[in-house]
């Protein structure tokens, strides 16, 4: 009996501690489990928090749009698309130019309709790195400019840019854009090939340049080195006809004034002369180029805004030239092969006057084309033109101009642009002005 219950006492005693192993067991699995879960949980925290930057950093991407087909933008008013990848307001002409690996958007061979003084390529220019720019504005994106857009856009209408020569290196760089996917058929030109017109057949968009260098009726007496026989006779109260007679027959145009202004002339008002520039020995009222600008440009905008015609018309600035130690005809040069950084080059005198009186009247003919239904755009050319002293001819307005002669003395052009080059952002400008107009002055 004694011994049965010793042994019974034994088993009681071992089922306890067995007992008190598996509660050991268990609690430690337990604890161990919990803590697993705790360190896996902020291992994944820890993990999410290093793959995920703050919202500070985090870069939101666009939604990608469908772009359907839509009619024909209004001659009066732009397409109201977001062309730009911001929806912000910004000053599309202030900014900078950046590298720019993809190039340009056409060659000397893919395009025919380059002149050969603006043919860098061709004449044997021996750096390329000009090409390899593009503007970027300082609070947004410039999309490059979409030339299936723009032709659809322009589908049935009529373009026309009005200016000098700088006109004429415009509207060459647009045709050699959209030849990228419509070649433009020549249907007209002038005696002197200064004045075409271009149909593009299939979307039924006709492009035309006239050339008129002071906008107003002149009588200029230059061959087409520059060199002239006699004084131009510029008459300030009477625009030029070879474009106001035509001026009917446009949706769109680019007009512009400029350099020539700076030329000797004699100024006529009221069927009499009332004074020149730059005319010594002629016993007459100096005045001034500003004084002949101003006064043109008053005449060309009151015309524009009070004409009756609702184009949608972009005034383009001044473009500023880049001769380094003499002007085009004593020797000046511009052998620069890379921009300027903005804050690296003042504008000349002369440019910031001519820019000053443009603004100026610009302002004042905006708020009267506004109100008669006339759409009157900035194009603000000059700032950013001014940083590319790389973007010319230079001596390369010739071909292949040292082949005989490597220390030749030949004429050098810093005034006009390489195509392609920088006059090739100028569109992407429009573009931008055509389809968000009323985002920009």
């Amino acid at each position: 009996m004694v011994k049965a219950m010793k042994r019974d006492s034994k088993l009681l005693l071992s089922l306890h501690k067995l007992n008190h192993v598996f509660v050991k067991f268990a609690v430690s699995f337990l604890l161990l489990g919990l803590a697993f879960r705790l360190f896996s949980s902020d291992s994944i925290r820890i993990s999410s928090q290093l793959e995920t930057p703050p919202v500070s950093e985090r870069k939101t991407e666009s939604p990608v749009v469908s772009v359907s087909t839509q009619a024909p933008v209004s001659a009066v008013s732009p397409v109201n698309e977001n062309h730009t990848s911001d929806n912000e307001k910004c000053d599309i002409f202030t900014g900078d130019w950046i590298a720019d690996k993809s190039g340009p958007a056409y060659t000397d061979e893919s395009c025919h309709v380059v002149e050969s003084h603006q043919n860098c390529m061709r004449n044997g220019r021996p750096d390329s790195g000009y090409l390899f720019w593009r503007w970027r504005p300082l609070d947004c994106e410039l999309p490059r400019f979409n030339s299936e857009r723009f032709l659809d856009l322009m589908r049935n209408k009529s373009w026309a840019f009005v200016g000098d020569s700088i006109s004429r290196n415009h509207v060459q760089s647009l045709l050699c854009i959209l030849s990228q996917v419509e070649q433009a058929v020549e249907v007209y030109h002038d005696e002197e090939y200064r004045s075409k017109r271009w149909h593009f057949p299939t979307h039924n968009f006709t492009l035309s340049v006239i050339w008129t260098p002071f906008l107003t009726k002149a009588a200029i007496f230059e061959d087409t080195n520059g060199v002239s026989s006699s004084e131009i006779q510029l008459y300030l109260d009477k625009l030029d006809e070879t474009w106001t007679n035509q001026y009917k027959n446009f949706d769109y145009m680019v007009i512009a004034g400029g350099k020539w202004f700076l030329k000797t002339a004699i100024y006529h008002e009221n069927n009499t002369i009332a004074g020149c520039h730059y005319c010594p020995g002629k016993n007459l009222t100096e005045l001034g180029f500003d004084y002949a600008y101003r006064k043109a440009l008053q005449l060309v905008l009151n015309f524009l805004t009070r004409h009756g015609q609702k184009a949608f018309v972009f005034f383009r600035t001044t473009t500023p030239d880049h001769f380094e130690n003499g002007e085009w005809f004593s020797g000046g040069y511009c052998n620069r092969t890379m921009p300027f950084k903005d804050g690296e080059v003042d504008m000349r005198d002369v440019d910031r006057m001519m820019r000053d009186i443009e603004l100026e009247e610009f302002d004042k003919a905006a708020a009267v084309g506004s109100e008669n239904g006339v759409m009157l755009k900035l194009l603000d050319t000059t700032r950013l033109s001014i940083l590319r002293p790389d973007g010319h001819p230079g001596p390369y307005r010739q071909f292949q101009p040292f082949a005989n002669d490597k220390n030749a003395k030949v004429q050098n052009d810093c005034l006009h642009w390489c195509l392609p080059g920088p006059i090739d952002s100028w569109n992407d400008l429009v573009m931008e002005l055509l389809v968000n107009g009323e985002k920009y002055r």
